[in-house]
């Protein structure tokens, strides 16, 4: 399905001032997203449901999110999601269509968004990160942002009407990246690591 948009862009426009009132947010490091250009990754740890609108109301340009495959099984959010340019994966599994599509949007010069822990914390703390993120950058040659998501509730969690702030930081180049040679489990443990640091850092 081709995605839409004005579709996103109307979302968006409305989700900015909804999301200023019930859930502000502060965004650092916007120049890291201005000096980036073309096709990037935007990887970023995972709070809450509302973590890819924080993501989505941050960043002007379009976001292409991997989304968990139950979103997709009610027939109306599922269109939605697809119009807007979400795709499902399946969560535990290797999933290789969920891949080839995240490589061609990669491909196509468009912004893909991950959150590396592959699901959410439910403590506030970071969990272990996904080798996902690490095996597209390395296969598409792609930055990565790394992306902090703070909530103001207790743990970090987010909370209504406290304040979260939304940090990004440089763009990571795998092709800089120690004893990345080529594509094993150990390299992709190690960038996804890496990258994994970066986020740690910006909490």
């Amino acid at each position: 399905m081709e995605k839409s948009k004005n579709l996103y862009t109307v979302i968006r426009i409305i989700l900015i001032p909804l999301m200023k009132i019930f859930f502000p947010y502060t965004v650092k490091g916007k120049k890291n997203l201005e000096n980036c250009n073309g096709a990037y990754i935007l990887c970023s740890n995972h709070l809450s449901n509302l973590d890819s609108v924080f993501l989505v109301v941050s960043n002007k340009k379009q976001i292409c999110f991997m989304a968990k495959s139950e979103l997709f099984k009610n027939f109306i959010l599922g269109y939605v999601l697809k119009k807007l340019g979400a795709f499902s994966i399946e969560r535990g599994k290797g999933d290789r269509k969920a891949m080839s599509d995240a490589e061609k949007i990669l491909k196509n010069g468009e912004t893909l968004g991950i959150f590396i822990e592959g699901t959410r914390s439910k403590t506030g703390e970071f969990l272990r990160p996904h080798s996902g993120t690490a095996f597209l950058a390395c296969k598409v040659k792609s930055p990565v942002i790394p992306v902090c998501i703070t909530g103001g509730g207790k743990n970090n969690k987010i909370k209504l009407f406290k304040k979260t702030i939304i940090s990004y930081g440089k763009p990571m180049n795998i092709e800089d990246m120690p004893g990345m040679v080529d594509i094993n489990i150990g390299s992709l443990r190690r960038v996804s690591n890496d990258i994994m640091d970066k986020i740690k850092e910006m909490r």
